[in-house]
């Protein structure tokens, strides 16, 4: 299993890089579109959709509102009202977790999966296309990824050596709070080394990756809470050895309109 496991990971990841280096802007647009149509297949599962037909109309119906906000976001006035009521929904997601987590609705969650992962894309594609300077948008894309993947990391090295105090017991009783401290300290020194290249106040770079880090770990526990209200291990099964997409992007998809929004706002895009 650990074989396949890191197959499949190397595969991955090797698609994306070259998706994300390679290829023409437009043709990586449309591979992390299609990534957030499996996962929007993936979310109709946890919505209570099972037919093949049902499950494509819901998949159809995101992709559509994606290439629509995409148009809609080329006001970036409106791309930032998108991000910010994106992460907003977070904030409630959150307040969603601690309060209620067993409050679920097959209608609303469905709602939700349009709301997480319309402004996700819209977030990555204005990464990929709206770099200025010396500092292209498949690089700001790969330090998201960077620093989801720290906070991960962190937190799973912190959590098995020192972990006592349980984060989330009824979604995720495998995290801790000593795991959430662990991946904050990696979040904030990949970022302080990343606000070198970025050319911006290490104090402020920081503050914004211990942010992506904070949205990254509740858009894990928010994926958990689905997935334990339908019955589900696993997202899905399209990554041997990993599960589902959304077990692979859901930090990513949480974080990343958080992040675009900071980069917006301190002029790294435009």
């Amino acid at each position: 299993m650990l074989k396949v496991r890191v197959f499949t990971a190397l595969l991955f990841a090797a698609l994306l890089l070259t998706a994300m280096f390679l290829l023409p802007a437009r043709a990586s647009l449309l591979f992390y579109g299609m990534i957030c149509a499996v996962a929007a297949w993936e979310w109709s599962g946890f919505g209570a959709l099972h037919g093949m037909l049902a499950r494509s109309l819901y998949t159809l119906a995101t992709g559509a509102l994606m290439y629509a906000a995409l148009l809609f976001s080329a006001n970036h006035e409106y791309l930032r009202g998108i991000l910010a009521a994106a992460c907003l929904w977070w904030v409630a997601a959150l307040l969603w977790l601690i309060l209620a987590p067993q409050r679920q609705r097959p209608a609303l969650t469905l709602l939700c999966g349009a709301i997480v992962l319309v402004p996700a894309f819209l977030a990555l594609a204005h990464l990929q296309l709206g770099a200025v300077g010396s500092i292209g948008g498949p690089e700001l894309v790969l330090w998201l990824l960077l620093v989801v993947s720290g906070a991960d990391i962190g937190a799973y090295f912190a959590g098995s050596n020192f972990g006592r105090h349980k984060l989330a017991p009824r979604i995720s009783p495998g995290k801790t709070w000593e795991g959430v401290m662990g991946g904050l300290a990696a979040v904030a020194l990949i970022a302080a080394l990343g606000a070198l290249r970025l050319h911006l106040p290490i104090g402020i770079t920081a503050l914004l990756g211990c942010g992506v880090g904070i949205f990254s770990i509740v858009g894990d526990l928010t994926e958990s809470m689905f997935k334990r209200a339908a019955g589900l291990k696993d997202s899905g099964a399209i990554l041997p050895g990993h599960g589902g997409m959304l077990d692979r992007v859901d930090s990513v998809v949480a974080a990343a309109p958080f992040y675009t929004l900071g980069l917006l706002g301190s002029g790294v895009i435009q």
